[in-house]
């Protein structure tokens, strides 16, 4: 195994464990943390305030990450079903140079948005330990659900179809 490779994962570990005491825990039921990142494309992204009454899945990701490939390739379908419903999904690259993000992405065909934190104040502000995570946001900015790991298309539907 290369350590290289390990060396982003050991630096998420290191940055997570340093605020950790810091942060409440995100509950199912309670509002979704607000933030405001760059777009990959156009202006910047303001949650919940851009996306009221829409349903939203919130979901880290990396190129490092071997599940994201998969999962994000798997969500597409869902997205372009559900979309006109009110489905959205916020595709947070974390910590990764935008062109990084793009490439990625573009070899994916991705169609939904893909988000920058830079910093990694939002993956710190929603406590996620681990890629690929996805939130689950209802109309009302209340969180629903939380996938930990890759999500199959299944899995995703099922998670969002009763809140549509």
């Amino acid at each position: 195994m290369n350590t290289f490779r390990l060396l982003p994962v050991f630096g998420l570990l290191g940055l997570l464990m340093a605020c950790e005491q810091e942060l409440p825990a995100i509950k199912i039921g309670t509002p979704a943390p607000a933030f405001t990142l760059d777009r990959l494309d156009g202006p910047s992204a303001h949650f919940p305030e851009d996306y009221r009454g829409k349903v939203v899945a919130i979901r880290f990701w990396a190129d490092w990450c071997p599940f994201c490939r998969n999962e994000m390739t798997a969500l597409e379908p869902v997205y372009r079903q559900y979309h006109d419903q009110g489905l959205v999904i916020l595709a947070v690259n974390v910590m990764q140079a935008p062109e990084t993000a793009r490439k990625f992405v573009e070899q994916l065909g991705i169609s939904y948005e893909v988000l920058l934190d830079r910093q990694g104040e939002t993956l710190r502000r929603y406590q996620v330990m681990g890629l690929p995570m996805t939130f689950i946001v209802d109309r009302q900015g209340v969180t629903r659900a939380r996938i930990v790991g890759e999500s199959t298309s299944e899995v995703f539907a099922q998670a969002i179809e009763g809140l549509l």
